[in-house]
């Protein structure tokens, strides 16, 4: 039996693989047009983000590998152009010569797989536009992003590729975009509230996303610029696109096999319409395992398992292939997302009877180390109890709460099923209670009736608007909430009638459920738990009136926004400018943001942020949102590395550094990369072009001072009685003594202005670097920084002394000292010498870990 196999990557090369293992007779060919096989497409973007560090780590197996492991014969090179299935014949083209022959089979598999969508739109031809498909695609935007120092990227699509594309984007320092026509992320595999809570995710980490918004046209002449769409245009220096794929199928246009939109059509058995045609992989339309219609499921995964089964089909077997759950799995910034079977919207259209609940739970011991937590999605039928789909969200393992709802669905397993599954405990992996089975419990309550709840979807979408909002956490946490403390709920509460609606918010929903079942037995009637409560929910009571508390002050405090003490509840928000410097659409944006959420008025800080005026309590989650989504972000409070300042740098007359590209690179590395660091106090950093001092670099904790050092060449000088040089010294340490130039290099401040004043050019040559001041501090007790014996002139050495300065200040700095205190009480001399060393650097993972400095001492 001969078996031709068309296309080399998951599912042909396994059909094959498997094929071979199953009867060593056949002769099995495979032929693709790439000039690789079996490569990790999935692993593509973690080679762009560095992760992977080399294409070879990409390729599963060359084609002389595979073939000596199979006894698989492989053709590379080779695209198949057109099927006659009546003479079972396929017609090849090489793709170099251009030539074609025909190729017969006994047994035909198309494993062709897909392709990125090509954007209907103008542009798509210039450079620094990339698809994301094949190991060659991945080192092109890997090295185009390194050669051309990309700061600002564009991702089109925003499914798991262009997700995961834009994650490793931001992880090599790139400022990333992701756009999608949809009116969410990841349409189809999430539901519209979580899909809200990832993308307000991605905004917080600094991954501007905006959906419901079409792709016009890429500009630039050959390069890319950025490019225009319905929101507006994006400068960009690279563009990747992502939004979607289609099946690699037009060759099969007029061979009479039945497909739609682009899929084939098999049956059970992987079959066509075709005779002795099979076909497998992301060209294939299969079914869902639990409604049994017809699904596009193009993953890696499914492909593998498709491909075997079709083997064993092909050597005789008696066997079919399921079907797909749809289960996938995405790495995020700080939240990974795993989902399998329907979402809710799929089993409503399915005929289910849906019954879904959210909950928040621990993913392990609370109190383990690196604990954190999990949001479950569960989606059930009310009716049956049958378990039908998982959407989770956390910071660990999504993937074993996913792993074991397919596990469950695949076995047609009901709730109860689960109820006393005793999953592997122990603190460092679960709860004692597993948290799928918690879910589980809290969705069986829900169907019982032991718990009424509303959902966060029916929550958004205004339900509760006749409801009263009753604060059950363990202290006020909700604005103009009732609160009720559920230790001394006894009877009757007072201020809450026995007939009226109210909804129960606590932190995770917890509480809430513990007091819903204490009302209850006291007669009210009409409670109703939020799930997911304040951990998931952004929760307001309408019209409130009560003063901001002093748990709220503080929680804004660390989100940039700051108490107007004239009023009760309006604040002024920081918003980051990076340096000072920011665009005339990041300004029309805030002048925007001024207006629909706060007085109007904008100020600047002594940090160089801007502050939006006069923004009600209320507004600060929405203005937030609002200015996120161009790419801004509010803060600049806490004990933590604060926005770098600097002066403007080469555009003054005396300016000797680039002070912008500077501390935009210092805002990047250390106000965003150190964002989650806490310090003793405070930590403030300065960059001048010169020695000017103009933003006051010697009294920040620490200060960069640009610095051009004469290379004198005393060959040169003729000791005049009128020196030049000596006149344009503006401190007057350049002198002439006994006949020649003479400059105290302890005294010279490297400010550069003797630089081409000697007429004989003994003054012509210079160095360039920068001079680095620790300690400095200014207000209530001013402190001048000193500077480091050490003129740098490596950029690099500069940016790694500051880290090491931020480090020593973590380690070995007091809680709610300033860093001043900190290099007095230590020693000059020794904080130096550490500087200057490497050790900071080696101890860095381990002092960034330790739990310490959890309060800090900034106030402001």
């Amino acid at each position: 039996m001969k078996v031709l196999i068309v296309g080399g990557v998951a599912a042909g090369t396994k059909t094959a693989a498997k094929l071979k293992r199953e009867d060593r007779n056949a002769e099995v060919v495979v032929i693709t047009k790439d000039k690789d096989i079996s490569y990790a497409g999935c692993g593509l973007p973690y080679y762009v983000g560095g992760l992977i560090e080399s294409r070879d780590e990409l390729i599963v197996n060359t084609p002389q590998k595979y073939a000596g492991l199979t006894g698989v014969e492989v053709k590379t090179g080779k695209e198949a152009v057109g099927l006659n299935a009546d003479r079972k014949e396929i017609t090849v083209r090489d793709t170099e010569t251009g030539t074609e022959e025909i190729c017969s089979y006994d047994k035909l598999v198309l494993a062709v797989g897909a392709s990125p969508a090509v954007l209907p739109v103008p542009g798509t031809d210039k450079q620094g536009v990339f698809k994301m498909r094949t190991p060659d695609d991945a080192i092109q935007i890997r090295s185009y992003a390194e050669e051309h120092q990309v700061k600002k990227a564009v991702v089109i699509g925003a499914g798991f590729i262009g997700l995961e594309a834009a994650e490793n984007l931001k992880a090599k320092g790139i400022q990333v975009t992701v756009i999608d026509f949809a009116s969410q992320i990841l349409p189809n595999i999430l539901d519209e509230e979580m899909a809200a809570y990832a993308k307000k995710h991605l905004l917080k980490e600094g991954i501007r996303v905006i959906t419901g918004t079409k792709a016009e046209e890429i500009l630039g002449d050959s390069e890319v610029t950025g490019v225009k769409t319905s929101a507006g245009v994006l400068g960009c220096e690279l563009l990747i696109m992502a939004a979607g794929i289609r099946p690699n199928t037009d060759f099969l246009t007029d061979s009479g096999i039945e497909m739609f939109r682009g899929t084939i059509m098999v049956d059970h058995t992987m079959k066509t319409s075709l005779e002795d045609v099979y076909a497998a992989g992301d060209c294939v339309m299969v079914t869902n395992r639990i409604t049994g219609k017809p699904q596009w499921s193009p993953m890696g995964s499914s492909a593998n398992m498709e491909g075997r089964t079709l083997a064993q089909i092909l050597s005789g077997k008696e066997k079919t292939y399921p079907g797909v759950l749809g289960t996938g799995v995405v790495k995020l910034p700080g939240l990974n997302i795993g989902r399998t079977g329907l979402t809710e919207e799929q089993a409503k259209e399915a005929g289910y009877d849906v019954i879904t609940v959210l909950a928040p739970t621990d993913d392990k011991a609370h109190y383990y180390p690196d604990s954190s937590f999990f949001i479950t999605k569960m989606i059930a039928d009310k009716t049956t109890h049958k378990l039908l789909g998982v959407q989770v969200f956390g910071p660990g393992a999504v993937d074993k709460m996913v792993d074991i709802a397919v596990m469950g669905i695949n076995m047609g397993a009901v709730l109860e099923d689960f109820e006393n599954a005793d999953f592997a405990y122990a603190p460092p992996f679960s709860t004692a209670i597993h948290p799928f089975v918690q879910v589980v419990y809290i969705l069986l309550n829900k169907i019982n009736g032991t718990m009424e709840s509303m959902t966060p979807a029916e929550y958004a979408a205004g339900k509760a608007k006749d409801y009263k909002i009753v604060d059950a956490g363990p202290a006020p946490a909700i604005r103009g909430a009732v609160y009720v403390d559920l230790a001394k709920v006894n009877g009757e509460v007072e201020g809450l009638d026995k007939e009226e609606k109210l909804l129960l918010v606590c932190a995770k929903g917890k509480r809430a459920y513990f007091l819903q079942n204490r009302l209850r037995h006291y007669g009210y009637k009409n409670t109703k738990v939020l799930e997911g409560s304040l951990f998931f929910n952004d929760v307001k009571v309408q019209n409130a009136q009560a003063a901001v508390t002093p748990e709220e002050e503080t929680r804004v405090k660390a989100l940039g926004f700051l108490r107007d003490k004239t009023t009760a509840d309006k604040f002024n928000g920081r918003v980051i400018t990076r340096n000072g410097k920011i665009t005339a659409e990041e300004t029309r944006t805030i002048a925007e943001a001024a207006e629909r959420f706060g007085s109007g008025e904008v100020t600047m800080t002594s940090r160089l942020t801007m502050e939006i005026q006069g923004v009600p309590f209320d507004n600060i989650e929405p203005l937030r949102e609002y200015l996120m989504q161009a790419g801004l972000e509010t803060g600049g409070t806490g004990s933590k590395v604060r926005p770098v300042v600097s002066c403007k740098g080469t555009t003054c007359q005396y300016g000797l550094i680039d002070t912008f590209a500077l501390s935009e690179e210092i805002h990047e590395r250390f106000f965003h990369g150190y964002a989650d660091v806490k310090l003793p106090h405070k930590f403030k950093i300065a960059v001048g072009g010169c020695p000017n001092n103009c933003v006051k670099p010697d009294l920040n904790d620490l200060g960069i001072i640009g610095q051009r050092i004469p290379l004198v060449d005393m060959e040169k000088c003729r000791g005049c009685k009128i020196c030049r040089v000596e006149n344009n010294c503006p401190i007057k340490v350049a002198k002439v003594e006994n006949g020649k130039i003479v400059i105290d290099e302890n005294a010279c401040n490297h400010c550069g202005r003797c630089i081409g004043k000697c007429p004989f050019h003994a003054f012509e040559n210079y160095t360039n670097g920068f001079r680095v001041y620790i300690g400095g501090r200014w207000g209530k007790r001013v402190a001048q920084g000193r500077y480091l014996d050490k003129v740098f002139t490596d950029k690099e050495e500069v940016l790694s002394v500051v880290e090491k300065a931020i480090l020593l200040f973590r380690e070995q700095g007091i809680t709610g000292e300033r860093f001043a205190d900190t290099v007095a009480r230590l020693g000059f001399e020794n904080v130096q010498e550490q500087l200057l060393a490497d050790d900071l650097l080696s101890r860095k993972e381990e002092n960034i870990k330790a739990q310490k400095h959890l309060k800090g001492g900034a106030t402001c």
